[in-house]
């Protein structure tokens, strides 16, 4: 049960000119992001978090979030992170002797504190955002080490966060479900996030809901929406992809041959 690798580089930088942008994804490693311009508000399936220009911001691995970018008036949203990976940091671990003390369950995204060795740490990495990955991995992996290194000396309690290499370990499926259900990821990501095979999955999943995971997945995702359009008076076009789906014509789809009727006539 391995999680998906981090598709993105290790240093990103994030540019959108519209006026705003959202969506979802797994965080698949530990990110440690400073955000240049614009807001950022971001949504675990529990809490909110807000992000304005200047802040830095440290979001942990095995994450689901969703997202909204917003650019500031007439310019720019713009954000700057450094992905470090499991290896990375075992490396780091066995180099200079650092392990966790215990193992936290904090939030999914830490604010840090502002320090002036965070600014200088990310207006160093404007260069690196020019050149190819390849040929470069030795310089990439430097600014990695020089991000740990960081984090280790302006808020020492990170550690527990950083060096915890421990999976999700089986949970609650039936909590986890119910707080993560609108997420519009594969069955795979939620059996490794509850700690599970596929196969365990599925079969933990049958014996507890009577259902199959994608026919409950997709009931209890229009029953959410029948809910925000008949009692909250929201759109459906403003919350097809809020409760988990990716286009508005599926959703209008499956949401009339539930209820028997378009989600406009509600």
């Amino acid at each position: 049960m391995l999680p998906q690798k981090d598709k993105r580089p290790p240093i990103a930088y994030s540019c959108y000119v519209t006026r705003s942008r959202e969506g979802e994804q797994f965080v698949p490693e530990h990110r440690f992001t400073y955000q240049v311009a614009g807001t950022m508000t971001t949504n675990d399936g529990t809490k909110d978090y807000f992000f304005n220009e200047g802040d830095f911001r440290f979001s942990r691995r095995n994450n689901l979030m969703k997202f909204l970018k917003v650019p500031p008036e007439g310019g720019e949203f713009k954000s700057i992170s450094v992905a470090l990976d499991q290896q990375t940091l075992r490396n780091f671990s066995m180099e200079f002797g650092i392990k966790a003390e215990n193992h936290t369950n904090g939030e999914a995204i830490l604010l840090l504190k502002a320090d002036p060795l965070y600014k200088s740490y990310m207006d160093s990495l404007i260069p690196y955002l020019q050149i190819e990955q390849a040929g470069n991995e030795d310089l990439i992996a430097n600014k990695q080490k020089e991000a740990i290194l960081l984090l280790l000396k302006v808020n020492p309690g990170i550690k527990n966060v950083l060096f915890d290499f421990s999976e999700p370990g089986k949970i609650d499926l039936e909590a986890f479900m119910n707080k993560n259900f609108h997420f519009n990821v594969d069955l795979n990501r939620f059996a490794y996030l509850t700690g599970r095979s596929l196969a365990t999955f599925k079969r933990d999943f049958e014996k507890l809901f009577h259902i199959t995971p994608s026919r409950w997945l997709q009931q209890r995702r229009l029953q959410e929406a029948h809910y925000l359009i008949k009692e909250k008076g929201k759109a459906p076009s403003d919350i097809y992809m809020e409760v988990g789906f990716e286009d508005l014509s599926h959703f209008s789809f499956a949401f009339k041959k539930l209820y028997g009727l378009a989600p406009s006539k509600v």
